[in-house]
């Protein structure tokens, strides 16, 4: 309920000077509604009630609150409340965001001339947007209806002229950034036949003529807005053209900031046209009220990043994973042909990881600083992985998350996560697990006795052990999954894992979002340099590879240097990687000439496969968390597919672990050879 005393002392103080342009009054009034609990919609609700039944008892405080509200309109600047509040600036996504922290620590001084700062001033507390929302737009209705029955007849609509100000301000705005040259180069249809942003402006303006024409003589007809919402229709249009073009060529923080921004203009103009123009008289109120929900809920999180950051981040992270959802096709194997050429890919890199193993130890024989030393075990690590990537091998870590997106992209597709075929998506996930299984096999396969062969060779040439007894003690210990933090560590790393995925996926769509296929052509010093011909395949590999090659040189410099940032730090953070753990362990073994118990060994074994299960599990979850989040799509049928899943494991188990026979009808797939 509201505080009584309160409201009447407020509701007096209005009465006795309903023409007063002080917003004490009015603020009083705000404080005596409010509830105790924000979110308390029921106390809202009574708190509204009890002050509509006030104003049905008090007459003249409903007149008078009615010509108070009325004078606060006049005597205020609506424009900017109407053609501002809730949509972007023209600053950039960059320079919002920071003007965004900075108000969230310093907010900006207030203009009581602004009808939108007055709504910061009456309602004053941060919290005030939940409570006000909270509240039906019926009740919000019935006390405006309260307030009109208690005013003399003939009294004035507020905002008429304010509102066909602020739809003009909208109307340009819309033209301007319709024709954009950063919107045009990707769809440039525009140029070429009359543009709906351009030609919404040339109808708006007749339409703005006889409007104002009717305010000043209400004889005089006014235009209707039929064909206007027609051209504002194709506008919208244009910018779904515009989005499904950017996820073929790729996309930019931007060009996804300006197509919002745009977005938000073309949906205000049509609810100030509604009100100007509402579909029946009777419904001009309810679509008022929904408007001032809307415009309350945004001056609200007007200084929210969390808000800015959802609105974009969403909409380029579409096209970052879609990207990733493309490239993890090809680490879907479809056919025994394909499983085996999987196999063969993912042992070349278990090859070379053996080698990048031995190389980590020899550069700590350096003794080097710390940081000296992160730039020599990132420099092995990133030249390593992207040799991998050259040679078109396959390290089975790098698949969660270009696959978690494929699968994701075919939950959207069959049903965006409601009704989803379970059984494609079962039979998608046993291709994913099987292709993933091999790509395991395939690196532990070659790096384990690459690693000793080669620790080996080592302790043939030069009488002693790669490491001592200690070392292969301590790396034992690291493989330990009870009594050390290799878990932990694991966990790590599959968040590096997921890390460079979004990396690989971001600069695959900034490829092929700025040409640079083009761009290294047009570069005269490295034609001049390589010639044409060699120019033009250095450019589209470029433009189809940037992505992989940029993914495995982050992914590098994650891993060599989380640990020494650790040390720094003194956090007890680094890396496990079942590739090079199992790489570890043998050099481990050899060290100690395999004099170890078999405890130990099943135990450092044991540790080695769990460490590359939560490598897998950590990566593919927050990649598959990304791209539904990306995609809007709520999977609520996960019950259902696990079950799913375990019939077809007990039924099938060998559809996990091999492919079945192929046939004619089985689409080809491009693994990695």
């Amino acid at each position: 309920m509201p505080d009584a005393f309160a409201a009447l002392a407020a509701l007096d103080a209005i009465a006795s000077a309903p023409l007063s342009t002080d917003l004490g009054p009015l603020t009083a009034l705000a404080d005596s509604l409010r509830p105790a609990d924000p979110a308390d919609a029921d106390a809202a609700l009574a708190s509204l009630r009890a002050l509509d039944q006030l104003l049905r008892d008090q007459p003249h405080y409903a007149a008078a609150l009615h010509q108070h509200l009325l004078h606060q309109l006049s005597v205020r600047r609506q424009v900017g409340l109407y053609a501002d509040t809730g949509i972007l600036s023209n600053d950039g996504f960059l320079h919002e965001l920071l003007k965004r922290l900075t108000y969230r620590l310093l907010p900006p001084a207030l203009d009581p001339r602004k009808l939108e700062d007055c709504l910061d001033l009456v309602f004053h507390d941060p919290h005030d947007t939940r409570w006000l929302c909270a509240v039906s737009l019926a009740q919000w209705q019935a006390l405006w209806q309260t307030l009109q029955g208690a005013a003399p007849a003939g009294s004035p609509a507020p905002g008429g002229v304010d509102l066909l100000q602020a739809i003009q301000v909208l109307s340009y705005r819309i033209s301007a950034i319709g024709m954009e040259p950063e919107l045009l180069r990707i769809y440039d249809d525009v140029r070429a036949f009359e543009s709906p942003f351009l030609m919404q402006n040339v109808e708006l303006h007749q339409w703005l003529q006889s409007h104002r024409q009717a305010l000043q003589d209400r004889a005089a007809p006014a235009d209707d807005a039929r064909h206007l919402l027609v051209l504002l229709d194709q506008c919208q249009h244009v910018i779904d053209r515009i989005r499904r073009q950017a996820q073929r060529i790729g996309t930019s923080i931007s060009l996804t900031y300006r197509l919002l921004r745009l977005e938000q203009n073309l949906q205000r103009l049509r609810q100030l046209l509604a009100l100007v123009e509402p579909p029946a008289p009777d419904e001009r109120a309810p679509l008022a009220l929904a408007l001032m929900h809307e415009l309350a809920a945004a001056r609200a999180q007007q200084y929210s990043v969390r808000q800015l950051l959802a609105g974009n981040i969403n909409l380029l992270a579409r096209n970052v994973t879609e990207n990733a959802s493309r490239t993890g096709e090809h680490y879907i194997a479809e056919t025994r042909s394909e499983y085996v050429a999987m196999y063969r890919s993912a042992a070349g890199a278990g090859f070379i990881i053996g080698f990048m193993a031995l190389i980590k130890i020899m550069m700590s024989w350096l003794r080097a600083a710390p940081l000296v030393e992160a730039f020599l075990y990132s420099l092995n690590y990133s030249l390593g992985f992207m040799l991998i990537h050259v040679l078109h091998f396959t390290v089975a870590t790098k698949q969660p998350a270009m696959t978690a997106s494929r699968i994701a992209a075919d939950i959207h597709r069959i049903g965006n996560g409601r009704d989803v075929d379970l059984d494609s998506l079962c039979e998608l996930i046993a291709r994913v697990w099987r292709t993933q299984f091999i790509a395991v096999l395939g690196n532990l396969s070659l790096a384990f006795p690459v690693a000793w062969l080669l620790a080996s060779l080592y302790h043939w040439l030069s009488g002693h052990h790669f490491v001592d007894a200690a070392k292969a003690a301590h790396l034992l210990h690291d493989l330990d999954p009870v009594n050390s933090l290799a878990l932990f560590h694991a966990a790590i790393a599959g968040v590096c894992l997921f890390l460079a995925g979004l990396i690989s996926g971001y600069y695959d769509n900034k490829a092929l979002y700025t040409n640079i296929a083009q761009r290294v052509v047009r570069a005269r010093w490295l034609v001049s340099l390589l010639g044409l011909p060699r120019a033009q395949r250095l450019g589209n590999y470029v433009e189809t590879g940037l992505g992989g090659l940029m993914g495995n040189f982050t992914f590098g410099i994650m891993l060599g240097s989380i640990g020494t940032i650790g040390f720094m730090l003194g956090l007890p953070i680094d890396i496990r990687h079942i590739t090079f753990s199992a790489a570890n362990l043998a050099i481990a073994m050899d060290a100690l000439d395999w004099a170890v118990g078999p405890r130990l060994f099943l135990l450092s074994a044991a540790g080695v496969l769990t460490v590359g299960l939560v490598n897998l599990w950590v990566s593919f979850s927050l990649a598959l968390w990304v791209a539904l989040r990306s995609r809007q799509v709520r999977f609520a049928q996960t019950g259902k597919l696990l079950r799913a899943l375990l019939a077809r494991l007990l039924t099938r188990p060998a559809q996990f672990f091999w492919p079945p026979a192929e046939t004619a009808s089985t689409p080809p797939a491009d693994v990695p050879k």
